[in-house]
């Protein structure tokens, strides 16, 4: 057997609201494949299984915001488990009653109660009536996981909804306590470069003339891949921190910001950029940037980013200083293409140019490497048809 909780979807993300269940108990689910819709203040979240095999019991209703970590269904999958409940056959529902915490019980058997030394401990810590629990064990024994989600369920009781808030207004709270948490724990340091985009830029031009409207790329995505690549230069920002300690990454999901119609942001990652061509990882980055605005982003792509972009585009400022999203270590800021006098072989020319920055969590990265970043994401857009 095994747990599906409640993911974290983002570091300010303590609770989210069941939406929706797509899989009923006795359905196959796959890895990967989306078993639930959770809403948190961003988005409302695709929730991907991270097991296969049959959807065993739902112990969450829909419409309980309940806290990360919670178990929201048990997954049957294959291989023996410590503890595994038996199968069982639910009561005609006229006849049946509420367990603990609100979940439908099956019938207990007559008799004395037969509980597990460990449950019951776990019982009289939390208080939980075993009268009210029907045990999965064999010949109906109270384990440990009959215990753990009564409490679960109880822990999700729905309670009197609030007065609707607006979620641009709930948005914007929870990107203030995550930047809170970052100014307050993170010790940032910034790095900038100015980089020729000359090239890149007249390369786009010509790769797009000979593109239908449908397949041309922005230069936005030359910015991105980039960034991408110099983390394999450079692997050291491609981390998180954990706890008192940096963990590195071996695929690259690079986070991007995207700025959302009814105001706020989400940043939620392209997976293995590194490895997709400018084609794919443009459609990719379509198909995000309107899964986001129409809050449908998946789980995985809401947690999984290792670093995150930001570009300002067009209208933006000319450059960009971020705080980083706990717990990565690093966010790469481009600001707006501009026009500069550029020295040539002793001669000045005008070219387009960016700014990119880099802010770095110093407890992981120095300045040092940081600059190396940068330097490298230059030299990729150098020769952007190699991208």
């Amino acid at each position: 057997m095994a747990d599906f909780r409640m993911p974290s979807l983002g570091a300010d993300m303590t609770a989210g609201e069941l939406v929706a269940w797509l899989k009923q108990p006795g359905d196959l689910v796959r890895k990967g494949e989306v078993i639930a819709e959770v809403e948190t203040d961003k988005a409302i979240a695709e929730i991907e299984s991270m097991f296969t095999g049959v959807v065993e019991r739902l112990l969450i209703e829909t419409g309980a915001k309940v806290p990360v970590g919670t178990v929201l269904a048990v997954i049957r999958t294959e291989g023996p488990e410590e503890e595994a409940p038996a199968p069982t056959v639910s009561p005609p529902a006229p006849e049946r009653r509420r367990a603990a915490g609100g979940r439908a019980a099956r019938t207990p058997a007559a008799g004395r109660l037969r509980v597990s030394p460990v449950a019951q401990k776990l019982a009289d810590e939390k208080g939980v009536d075993l009268a009210g629990i029907t045990g999965s064990g064999p010949g109906g024994r109270i384990m440990v996981r009959d215990v753990e989600e009564a409490i679960a369920r109880a822990q999700a009781a729905p309670v009197p909804p609030a007065a609707p808030a607006d979620r641009a207004l709930r948005m914007r709270q929870g990107i203030a306590a995550a930047m809170s948490r970052s100014h307050r724990e993170i010790p940032h340091f910034h790095v900038e470069s100015v980089i020729d985009m000359n090239r890149a830029v007249a390369w786009l031009t010509e790769e797009n003339k000979q593109r239908p409207v449908a397949r041309r790329l922005i230069y936005g995505v030359l910015l991105v891949k980039a960034a991408a690549l110099a983390l394999k230069k450079v692997p050291d920002m491609n981390a998180v921190w954990s706890e008192d300690h940096v963990e590195l990454r071996r695929e690259i999901h690079l986070g991007v910001a995207i700025a959302l119609a009814g105001g706020g942001l989400v940043a939620p990652a392209i997976h293995n950029t590194d490895t997709l061509a400018l084609d794919e990882l443009m459609a990719r980055f379509r198909d995000l940037v309107q899964r986001a605005r129409a809050g449908r982003l998946r789980s995985s792509e809401m947690s999984d980013p290792t670093v995150t972009v930001t570009n300002l585009g067009e209208l933006g400022a000319e450059s960009v200083f971020g705080l980083i999203y706990p717990p990565q270590v690093a966010l790469v800021g481009f600001g707006r293409l501009t026009e500069r006098p550029w020295s040539v072989e002793g001669r000045v020319e005008v070219h387009k140019v960016i700014h990119a920055s880099l802010a770095g969590d110093h407890r992981a990265v120095d300045g040092y490497r940081g600059s190396a970043y940068l330097a490298e994401v230059e030299r990729l857009l150098q020769e952007p048809e190699k991208l």
